[in-house]
């Protein structure tokens, strides 16, 4: 379909591929990141067949219906990491869940022979939170989520032929729609509600988003396996398998608004003891005319505070929210425990691929702000953490600052202790 221009600056996506990959972005759309950052992101709904993705090979490497055969049968899923749905609404985990047997006395756990019974008779299964257990998806979601700077999370659609699992609906967060294998039918629709908020799920706007759903459609195209579809939150949608049985692969993005910058200055807004002041007694808070002087008064003082709002401090509330949403790369923790004893000035470390960090001078310490704690380290120890976590040295004795190798051993035993760094010739798969 037609891009919708559009004059307002907008945010550069860039990303270097993974060694010997493809970007996970270039997998996603068929567009060059500053094209797709342009037109089509937030903005209007991006098509790409298999044929213009980068390499046509499909998502069969990500996840595939023996994966999920896999997930479903042998891994000990247990909700919610399964969702079961049909004819538009979800099923009872007791439907689908139950007792783990002997050694495993939880009540939770699918039970794989219910599940084949309901898809047979026709319900879709969903896979979810597929970024955190499913390792191809674990990497493909954290390079993604790193060149579009948001949170994101993965579920798998399995549904059998002929079947839809919801009715017409928006989500509250914009989605890469990856078909991995069979066929499906999208049909999409302008938002009822542009732009809508996690408060703001399209069950309160049913008849609206029904309405809609019976007039014509923006978009109307059947995926095949390899072909990714790019929608933006608040687009309605409905999809129905067709010949035969259909898996896609849904990426989630949660994306960060202005509106979260609003939520962090009200929470920085209630240091301000004037906003905090308690209204007068007896106020009618119903009666328009009695609360005018105080709303008066409130903006004034709203205003006065906003005029000083740091964005420093802003950053720290969004830091709080953003940062724990995206987890980095996996570890090892029984090989790298077992590392801490071995390690020498020969020894070779990386930073943790995806770690996010932030590092403040804090009196004669200097504090590591990682995605969820602060590490403490002396102030000596700064330019060694530094030179680590920014990849411009890869051995132990040569990490700067220090006075002796002694010094960096310590160093860097607590770096892989708090799972900061990572062994350089043994990185996590």
């Amino acid at each position: 379909m037609a891009a919708r221009s559009v004059a307002e600056p907008v945010q550069r996506i860039t990303a270097a591929p993974p060694p010997g990959g493809r970007p996970a972005l270039a997998r996603c759309v068929a567009a060059d990141p500053d094209t797709f950052a342009a037109r089509y992101w937030g903005r209007a709904p991006l098509l790409s067949p298999a044929a213009e993705l980068a390499g046509p090979d499909g998502f069969t490497d990500l996840f595939s219906p023996a994966d999920a055969d896999e997930l479903l049968s042998r891994r000990g899923l247990r909700t919610p990491f399964l969702r079961v749905a049909r004819d538009g609404r979800v099923l009872p985990e007791s439907r689908y869940a139950g007792a783990g047997g002997a050694g495993a006395e939880i009540t939770d756990q699918v039970l794989d022979e219910r599940v084949l019974g309901l898809y047979a008779d026709g319900a879709t299964l969903v896979l979810q939170g597929l970024h955190r257990v499913w390792p191809a998806l674990i990497d493909f979601s954290r390079e993604l989520a790193g060149t579009l700077g948001q949170p994101l999370q993965v579920n798998a659609y399995l549904t059998p032929p002929g079947n839809q699992g919801f009715a017409t609906h928006y989500d509250t967060h914009d989605v890469f729609v990856l078909q991995v294998d069979g066929h499906k039918r999208w049909r999409v629709h302008e938002p009822v509600l542009p732009d809508p908020l996690e408060r703001q799920p399209w069950g309160g706007r049913a008849d609206e988003v029904s309405a809609v759903a019976e007039g014509p459609s923006t978009l109307d195209v059947e995926l095949a396996p390899g072909d990714a579809l790019y929608l933006p939150r608040g687009w309605l949608h409905s999809a129905r398998a067709q010949r035969g049985s259909s898996l896609h692969l849904t990426v989630g993005v949660r994306a960060l608004t202005r509106y979260a910058l609003v939520e962090a200055l009200l929470d920085l807004a209630a240091e301000d003891r004037r906003l905090r002041a308690t209204l007068p007694l007896g106020l009618d808070v119903a009666d328009p005319d009695r609360i005018a002087p105080e709303l008066t008064a409130t903006l004034a003082a709203l205003r006065s505070w906003l005029a000083e709002a740091a964005p420093a401090a802003v950053a720290a509330r969004l830091r709080q929210r953003a940062w724990p949403a995206t987890r980095p790369a996996p570890i090892r923790p029984l090989a790298q425990a077992a590392l801490l004893d071995a390690v020498t000035a020969d020894t070779r470390l990386a930073p943790r691929p995806g770690l996010r960090w932030r590092l403040v001078p804090d009196g004669d310490h200097v504090a590591l702000q990682i995605f969820d704690r602060t590490v403490s380290f002396p102030a000596r120890c700064a330019p060694a953490v530094r030179a680590l976590l920014a990849g411009d040295v890869r051995r132990v004795g040569e990490l700067p600052g220090l006075d002796d190798d002694r010094d960096r051993v310590v160093l860097a035993r607590r770096l892989l202790r708090e799972a900061v760094a990572i062994p350089a010739d043994d990185p996590p798969e």
